[in-house]
């Protein structure tokens, strides 16, 4: 939140995790304080990997951003991972970013398609 303290904010988001913002919300929210995205897009993976039902733990982003320009796809990663690092310890396992400046997303709005897990079931002996 522009024009809070770092502290105030983190201060902010706990509270609201408290009580009961999910972690794809969390990661909503920073992620438009950070960018301004033009778009943004969270998407919640777990499902797809060997975790429990209702876990937070596999994302995918898709964030279309100004910010971006004339920036690496590596340096814009850098960022995306820089406004999430608090989530990023708080148990997101892995994180898929999609990072466009809206005219490359103009040109292609093509999002990569997730692989599927290979990490193996639990129920696997």
């Amino acid at each position: 939140m522009r024009g809070h303290s770092p502290l105030a904010l983190d201060k902010r988001c706990a509270s609201r995790y408290e009580i009961g913002v999910s972690l794809s919300q969390r990661i909503e929210h920073k992620l438009r304080e950070a960018f301004a995205p033009a778009l943004l897009q969270v998407h919640n993976e777990s499902d797809r990997h060997s975790v429990p039902r209702g876990s937070e733990t596999h994302f995918k982003v898709v964030v279309v951003s100004a910010a971006f320009e004339n920036k690496a796809p590596v340096a814009r990663h850098q960022l995306v991972y820089k406004a999430l690092a608090e989530e990023m310890k708080a148990g997101v396992h892995a994180l898929a970013i999609t990072s466009r400046t809206p005219d490359e997303w103009n040109a292609s709005a093509e999002v990569p398609v997730s692989p599927p897990c290979l990490g193996g079931s639990k129920a696997d002996a």
